[in-house]
């Protein structure tokens, strides 16, 4: 990456630049991801983003946040943008405060659940969703320096906001409406991330009686053996303290996955399908429809259709989940990796919203989340194999390597209906990912093996 003096605002990198994916940008702080590369992306965000209102910043507790910030805020002033710096915050802070005061858009510094050496920039547009495909594309130009050229807008002005933390605090206590949690005994597993800002602090003002991991902002420990990818921790608390229930968040505290009282893994599709339930009991629910993705759970699918619903599957990404529920007036949608949206709740992903709500009804209901998931659904046997492969061009056209593709075709061919593979690029790390599912453990096992075999012989051939 070339240095930053090389590269005036206005004259747009030209050469290692990464695109968009569906969560922005994301990749290693000083290799993919460099200040020279964050103040073009914040300049290009001055020109793309409406024209009125200020731009939100937000950071998890990375290390590199305040200096990615700084780089943005340097961009979008170049651009002529006031810019307003939240500080530490969870990700789903961001959108909100957009909406309420009219913003023009919004930034997030966050590498989600990757591990500390990463960060990312994550953009919203002026309604708090995420940019749209022609607005990332007007970036991506910009960036390449084949979009129409853009100008020194002038000095922008900074303002320092972190007051607005507040805001979110109080709308997060208010979506409960008036449900308490008195005495209901849960763990936090804050994962040293943006939940620490706070998760802690919303529980504890409905009265939860807590027990916090890792709940302080530390950089260094982020995602570090914790959090909603690394759920031992928060599994041995809950158990120790014989707690009701447990949550653990990603980095930025948009997705949540829980733990219940007997040490279970409670899922994105377990709290699509049990929150969907409650719905579905209040005719809450437009049309007993769910949007969830390609990865979710076979076994979700057949039972919330045994209930009379209706199962929408979207590519990955809660970016499509979003589109889906928009188009087609859906209530609730998400995915298996915790990161769930409510139309009533503003559509934003948001990892202590989605615990607040799990939490509050089932201590209203009287009922525990180990007895909640007793009811629920049984899943099929997956299993989902990371194969790293560095070719991104033979990464993203998998399907042109003959002898995966027949392997696929062999193992859907043996699982006979009763089962599905499901073969896809990551959009932020460079692995294939091959996922496996049947009502037969022995076939899931021998055809994961077997793809991922196939696929790390063929497409990491010399």
């Amino acid at each position: 990456m070339a240095e930053l003096a090389s590269h005036p605002v206005g004259h747009p990198l030209r050469s290692g630049v990464a695109g968009f994916g569906t969560d922005g940008i994301r990749g290693r702080v000083g290799a993919q991801l460099s200040p020279a590369l964050a103040m073009q992306v914040g300049f290009w965000c001055g020109q793309v983003l409406p024209p009125s209102g200020p731009v939100l910043i937000g950071m998890d507790s990375r290390c590199s946040g305040p200096m990615l910030v700084a780089a943005l805020t340097a961009g979008l002033t170049a651009a002529g943008r006031e810019v307003w710096t939240l500080g530490v915050c969870p990700t789903p802070a961001i959108p909100g405060a957009i909406r309420r005061l009219g913003a023009a858009g919004g930034l997030m510094v966050s590498a989600s659940h990757n591990p500390p050496h990463d960060n990312g920039i994550k953009v919203f547009g002026a309604s708090g969703a995420k940019l749209s495909r022609g607005q990332q594309q007007a970036i991506e130009a910009g960036l390449q320096g084949v979009g129409p050229a853009g100008g020194f807008g002038g000095n922008g002005v900074v303002h320092d906001r972190q007051e607005l933390l507040a805001d979110y605090q109080r709308a997060l206590v208010a979506s409960v409406l008036g449900r308490r949690l008195d005495g209901c005994s849960i763990v936090l597993d804050l994962c040293w991330g943006a939940a620490t800002a706070c998760g802690e602090a919303v529980f504890r003002a409905l009265g939860a009686k807590l027990t916090v991991l890792h709940g302080q902002p530390d950089g260094e420990r982020i995602n570090v053996g914790c959090g909603s990818t690394h759920l031992e921790p928060l599994r041995r608390a809950v158990l120790d303290q014989g707690a009701s229930m447990g949550f653990a968040f990603d980095g930025d505290a948009d997705r949540m996955l829980a733990v219940d009282g007997r040490g279970r893994v409670v899922d994105g599709d377990q709290i699509l399908y049990l929150w969907g339930t409650s719905l579905l009991a209040e005719g809450q629910l437009p049309a007993n429809r769910i949007v969830a993705t390609v990865m979710s759970n076979l076994g979700f699918e057949r039972a919330w259709q045994a209930k009379g619903g209706v199962l929408e599957r979207t590519a990955v990404g809660d970016q499509y989940v979003h589109q889906a529920m928009e188009q087609m007036g859906a209530g609730l949608g998400g995915e298996q990796s915790g990161h769930i949206l409510s139309a009533r709740h503003g559509m934003s992903g948001d990892g202590l919203l989605t615990a607040l709500q799990v939490a509050t009804l089932l201590h209203r209901s009287g009922q525990s989340l180990a007895g909640w998931m007793d009811s629920s659904f049984q899943p099929y046997p997956q299993i989902l194999v990371n194969v790293t492969v560095p070719d991104r061009q033979r990464r993203q056209q998998w399907q042109q390597c003959e002898p995966l593709r027949l392997a696929v075709d062999a193992a859907e061919a043996a699982m006979d209906g009763c089962g599905r593979v499901l073969v896809r690029a990551s959009g932020t790390e460079p692995l294939l990912r091959v996922m496996v599912e049947a009502d037969d453990q022995k076939l899931v096992d021998h055809w994961a093996s077997q793809l991922a075999r196939e696929a790390e012989l063929h497409l990491n051939a010399a």
